[in-house]
């Protein structure tokens, strides 16, 4: 996919142009037991369908359906997946040590314009031999996904890249609202939006509807494309999603915005059904 010695195109402007991170280009992950993958994905459409369900419950889940899975194991997949229950916890969970924990700023905030608030989240792509992590940038009011990068590691690269992208084609948003992970609490990502002078919200763990959104949009990308297709590859997977996504802002309707698109709602040419 990527030409590592081509002299009219640097390996950075491959790596822009496939929207892959530049870092996980150079990582090589080990071979995962197809057993594995397949109780990875199982794990990811029950995630789906209950959010809620924490590992115990998910292993319980599968140990139903006569799959060898104990409690542990489900646990260390759903940690390598990035998943975990969308539920009230006994404590909160705190961000990477060295990284500040910003406030939540969206509690009783009518959202009633494009570019007031942002908020991205990160999930996990199956493929027939392995897995990619997707992250997305998505306005709140108009639904419209503005960015997008794929990875096979879970540094905060790709997300950085997404959000530059996502500043440089549509402007600032007021907010940007985010969940604790590494990812998101990284100097590197930070930044950029301090400089902007936009404001940092970052939910609490429990808070299942902070990112309702790209929640839904999650389910719908899985369900309406990825499941209906076994990626074989990188190359694969990017070209899936990029279909499905344009797909999503430019056709797809949407209740909640009048059976319209998201691309129009964006762009101010329909106005929002009450």
């Amino acid at each position: 996919m990527i030409e590592r010695v081509r002299p009219n195109l640097s390996v950075r402007r491959q790596c822009e142009l496939l929207q892959v991170s530049r870092s996980g280009l150079y990582y090589e992950p080990e071979a995962t037991d197809p057993e594995q993958l397949a109780l990875m994905r199982r794990i990811d459409e029950i995630h789906l369908k209950c959010p809620f369900y924490g590992s115990r419950k998910v292993s319980l889940e599968l140990r139903r359906e006569g799959r060898d899975a104990n409690r542990k194991r489900i646990q260390r997949l759903m940690r390598l997946m990035g998943v975990e229950a969308n539920a009230p916890k006994p404590g909160t969970s705190t961000p990477h040590p060295e990284h500040p924990k910003y406030p939540y700023l969206l509690r009783g905030l009518t959202v009633s314009r494009v570019n007031q608030v942002w908020s991205t989240d990160i999930t996990y792509i199956p493929m027939r031999e392995g897995f990619l992590y997707l992250v997305a940038v998505m306005d709140w009011y108009s639904r419209r996904v503005l960015s997008w990068r794929l990875s096979n590691t879970m540094d905060s690269s790709f997300c950085v890249d997404a959000l530059l992208e996502a500043l440089k084609r549509f402007g600032t948003p007021e907010i940007f609202n985010t969940d604790q992970g590494a990812q998101f609490t990284a100097e590197s990502f930070t930044k950029p939006l301090r400089e902007c002078g936009i404001a940092i919200s970052m939910d609490g763990k429990g808070r299942c509807l902070d990112n309702i959104f790209v929640e839904r949009l999650w389910r719908s990308l899985k369900y309406e494309e990825v499941y209906l297709h076994a990626y074989d590859n990188a190359a694969d997977a990017r070209s899936g999603i990029g279909r499905y996504l344009d797909f999503y802002n430019l056709e797809r309707p949407h209740q909640a915005l009048g059976y319209q698109t998201p691309d129009a709602f964006h762009r101010g040419l329909t106005k929002r059904v009450a």
